[in-house]
């Protein structure tokens, strides 16, 4: 029997006692989290109202954030908006919880994220149910966009998380042979994250898992128009910490406006912030004083871009998808639809007919495909976009429909619309939409889609389609832009190993994957000697103070012998090299000093 083949059965030993293990599910306690107050919709009579809230102003004057049901405009109580003050001690506590947490385990720190991802499995409907009532997305949207993605991240985490964390070894060079040199990931100590509204649960979790599992603390300060749900979801993670051990304040969300998220940046060691670009400028200018590093993420206005050779049926319906989910309030939807004028006619009656099938209204309230607006009166800044588009010769060519709404509640919605003619002098084609809106221009040849594409302020996304995937690719590599899928739409989202962020006016930084998570660190580099202690670093005699008087030679001819081209004036040059360390005799230069 040949001398390998006992190598191969030990192989296949152990490859089948890895598998057997993967079968025994890992030990998961579960946690409670108390939802009795958020499930009873009519647990006291405060609660039982519509709340009209001011319009034109904001609630800042208030001094406490007050929360309603975009959908229904049913009131759901407040929270405090905290001061200046009381965000630095918040921060504080974050602080000194993360020295202790600096130091665990991943171990611990996997059983975290597996007391969460449990949770979350088991508790979907609630967790959707709540997201639903507190921006107005239906339970198909909440399950895409805050289940789904959830998930996939902690996934990530778990199986290659601690991989990207670990110190990494790198190449010493010629000069430093001598060297180990590696890279090390340390915590920065305390992340701050501000985070927009459109998907309460995903936005909390997505800068919290990634500061949480290498080593920080992280203070979240959530939207005030999505405080209801965050503030619950925080209850999630508090069990989930305490079930591991963990100090509390790991772990903190807190809720305000303006002010306290001014406070939260000048506090922190990081801050990751998501919203517009108008207020991620002020984020930095508050953040270049304390010179903290800045992830910006801040919107787009993606292309959508359709080739002839499509098959026109299966992409219209994922185009549907990429223009209304979560009724169009998506960073990486999309709002620019560029279509080949050969098949730009099939497309939009394709894209019409599943539109005029499209019913919004009250998630929980019937069964409809769409659900409300989440923010005051950004229905009348969509119907704006819409006007302008008409009075500069754009149609509008398909309408969604409006299930029976709440009173009070209907300017909370705006149907899906599918509009032609559009060209880049619109403001509907350049400015940031974020609504059920499917603009649809024709385009003649790959260079003028490019052009068109890369015309804007934005640079987040992209989603390219063609029957060739080559041409598909050549397109998408031509787009200044950070994220790109080939044939379909936000795939490179689900993808947790992959970063996310944008270019231009989207920003800047990147969040998810190795990139994200290594920006949670402090970032080391580490040289060591190589064969310590037998070898000895030391600096050649040469060069040693005082120099001597060939040193510039000893220099030169070491960088000829390190790095040049040709091997034998290497090698000529080397043996330079020895003929100058082994010279025992003091130089002129020496003798004369030391007379």
């Amino acid at each position: 029997m040949p001398f390998w083949w006992p190598l191969i059965v030990l192989a296949f030993a152990y490859a089948i006692c890895r598998f057997l293990l993967m079968l025994i599910p890992p030990s998961v306690p579960s946690i409670n989290v108390d939802a009795s107050d958020v499930l009873d919709r009519n647990q006291a009579q405060e609660n039982s109202f519509i709340y009209i809230p001011p319009r034109g102003r904001t609630q800042q004057s208030d001094k406490r954030v007050q929360c309603y049901e975009p959908a229904t405009m049913k009131y759901l109580g407040f929270f405090p908006a905290l001061s200046p003050a009381e965000v630095k001690d918040r921060v504080a506590q974050a602080r000194k919880a993360q020295k202790i947490w600096a130091k665990s385990s991943f171990k611990q720190r996997r059983q975290f994220l597996r007391i969460l991802l449990k949770y979350i499995i088991e508790h979907q409907e609630l967790i959707c149910e709540i997201s639903s009532r507190d921006t107005g997305k239906t339970m198909v949207d909440a399950s895409l966009g805050e289940i789904m993605t959830t998930c996939e991240k902690i996934t990530w985490f778990l199986s290659e998380g601690e991989r990207w964390l670990k110190p990494e070894y790198r190449s010493s060079g010629r000069s430093m042979l001598h060297k180990k040199s590696k890279v090390e990931f340390h915590p920065l100590g305390v992340i701050g994250a501000i985070v927009s509204w459109n998907y309460p649960f995903h936005n909390i979790f997505n800068p919290m898992l990634a500061a949480v599992f290498s080593g920080n603390s992280v203070v979240i300060k959530v939207s005030e128009h999505a405080s209801w749900s965050g503030c619950f979801y925080f209850r999630i993670i508090q069990a989930a910490l305490a079930a591991v051990g963990a100090p509390e304040n790991v772990v903190d969300v807190i809720t305000g406006f303006a002010e306290t998220g001014e406070a939260l940046v000048s506090s922190v060691d990081k801050i990751i912030f998501v919203g517009s670009p108008g207020v991620g400028k002020r984020i930095m200018r508050n953040a270049s004083d304390m010179l903290i590093p800045v992830t910006l993420e801040l919107g787009g206005k993606d292309a959508f871009i359709v080739c002839e050779d499509v098959d026109v049926s299966h992409v219209a319906q994922i185009a549907v998808r990429a223009a209304l989910q979560s009724s169009g309030q998506n960073c990486a939807g999309a709002e620019r639809f560029y279509v080949h004028r050969d098949i730009h006619s099939s497309f939009v009656s394709q894209v019409s007919k599943i539109v005029k099938s499209v019913s919004a209204g009250p998630p929980l309230a019937g069964r409809y495909d769409m659900g409300a607006i989440c923010l005051q009166e950004h229905s009348d800044r969509l119907q704006n976009l819409v006007n302008d588009a008409l009075d500069k010769g754009a149609e509008i060519v398909a309408r969604g429909s409006f299930g029976h709404l709440a009173e009070g509640a209907v300017d909370q919605y705006f149907p899906p619309t599918v509009l032609v003619n559009v060209n880049h002098t619109m403001k509907l084609m350049q400015e940031e939409a974020f609504g059920p809106i499917m603009p649809i221009m024709k385009f003649s040849t790959d260079e003028e889609v490019v052009k068109l594409a890369n015309d804007s302020r934005y640079g987040l996304g992209c989603a390219v389609f063609s029957g060739n995937q080559r041409r598909a690719k050549e397109i998408a590599s031509q787009i200044h832009c950070g994220v790109v899928a080939i044939n379909d739409f936000a795939s490179t989202y689900m993808c947790q190993s992959l970063p996310f962020g944008g270019v231009k006016d989207s920003g800047f930084g990147r969040f998810a994957g190795v990139e994200g998570l290594r920006a949670c660190c402090l970032v080391k580099s580490v040289g060591e000697d190589r064969w310590w202690p037998y070898i000895k670093t030391k600096i050649p005699k040469p060069i040693q103070y005082p120099v001597a008087e060939n040193g510039f030679e000893f220099q030169e001819s070491l960088v000829e012998a390190l790095y040049g081209l040709n091997i034998w004036d290497r090698l000529r040059a080397l043996v330079n090299v020895v003929k100058f360390l082994s010279d025992q005799n003091p130089s002129a230069s020496n003798r004369r000093r030391n007379d």
